[in-house]
């Protein structure tokens, strides 16, 4: 099975700052640095197809969408960021969504 570009890329990055390998305390730095976020033009392209929806917008629509738009599941931090663009677009948010 052929490597991704992507995964190639980070590999390379992974073994140039690490030539003698990751250390252990490096591990979780490393995951949050590598984890998947959603990008501007995914949010605005997610808040754009939940508008034409309809304005009953729930978390598992919005999960949806990000589902829709990227093939990968959301993380809860890219569901915060869309509950906020909704916000600032005066659609309505989730109730779960709301931040305290």
């Amino acid at each position: 099975m052929p490597i991704s570009d992507a995964l190639t890329s980070v590999l390379g990055w992974l073994r140039a700052g690490y030539p003698e390998g990751v250390p252990a305390t490096d591990y979780v730095p490393l995951i949050a640095l590598l984890r998947r976020q959603l990008s501007e033009s995914e949010v605005k392209e997610i808040v754009r197809i939940l508008a034409e929806d309809g304005d009953d917008i729930r978390k598992v629509d919005i999960a949806v969408a990000v589902l829709h738009v990227t093939d990968e599941l959301p993380q809860e931090e890219d569901l915060q960021r869309v509950a906020a663009r909704l916000a600032r677009a005066g659609l309505p948010v989730p109730a779960d969504l709301h931040r305290a």
